[in-house]
């Protein structure tokens, strides 16, 4: 079994550089690649390495993260100019952590392992918070030996690792994980109001639901529910259901709900769930 020593991280913003932090506190050196100066200065600050591209990034490690947003910069990193899948050597573990379609990593999957490579599909899951704090949930999908060979790693910035199947089904279970999210995100919009509607102090009303049949994720956290990445999400799950050929109503609903909700937080008029 090859030692899994150097992780190369693409895309140090909050989020690649939280785990930039505590892969280095486990003792794995880290290689970070960004077209954000400041968030490679910001992780170079923490002792990470700087490489001028993933291509560059890749020819040096043992594993590479993708933590960048969106499809297209997830295929950018991989064969866009100085992407990564020219120069990674053959073994290489290519993990993606991003939230992308289940087509592109069963895809990206099956152009690595042409390549030589090993591909995992390990979106992450509870936020920014749990990032900080190393408590993320990894949904995995790919070949458990090869889980098991990162698994090192992983266990530096996730206490919780769930093996869900093969490649793709780790998107899949973070969609749905987002679907329950932004169902729950947007009742509580509109059950804030209702009940500020009323008088009552929406705190208080907060710790009884807590304790009640009411309790949810995003009703315990409230405060870091920003519905930022909500309509990205609602998008590929709309994705999914035009390819399960079936009709979603209420998926297609909250889709457009989560617009308000974004704008409300931005606004700051969303529901005073909690005391900020």
């Amino acid at each position: 079994m090859t030692q899994m020593d150097r992780a190369g991280i693409v895309g140090v913003g909050r989020m690649g550089r939280a785990m930039a932090r505590h892969l280095m506190a486990g003792g794995f050196a880290v290689v970070a690649a960004d077209n954000d100066r400041e968030a490679l200065n910001a992780v170079a600050k923490l002792g990470a390495e700087i490489a001028d591209s993933p291509a560059a990034l890749a020819a040096s490690c043992n594993v590479v993260f993708i933590a960048v947003g969106f499809d297209a910069e997830v295929e950018a990193v991989c064969h866009g100019v100085d992407g990564f899948f020219q120069s990674a050597r053959p073994g290489t573990v290519v993990i993606v952590n991003s939230t992308v379609s289940v087509e592109l990593v069963q895809r990206l999957a099956g152009e690595a392992g042409a390549l030589g490579l090993r591909f995992l599909d390990i979106p992450i899951a509870r936020g920014r918070p749990a990032a900080e704090a190393g408590t993320l949930l990894a949904l995995v999908g790919g070949d458990g030996a090869v889980l098991d060979e990162v698994r090192p790693m992983l266990e530096t910035f996730c206490s919780d690792i769930s093996h869900l199947g093969e490649i793709g089904h780790g998107q899949v279970a973070k969609a749905i994980n987002n679907l329950l999210l932004w169902i729950s995100g947007v009742g509580l919009m509109e059950a804030g109001r209702l009940a500020e509607g009323t008088g009552i102090d929406l705190p208080k009303l907060r710790d009884a639901m807590l304790m009640s049949s009411g309790q949810s994720w995003a009703l315990e956290n409230w405060g870091s529910v920003t519905f930022t990445w909500a309509l990205k999400d609602m998008q590929l799950l709309l994705d999914m259901c035009d390819r399960a050929g079936e009709t979603f109503p209420l998926t297609g609903l909250v889709k457009e709900l989560v617009k308000d909700g974004r704008e409300s937080k931005l606004r700051g008029d969303a529901p005073g769930w909690t005391k900020d």
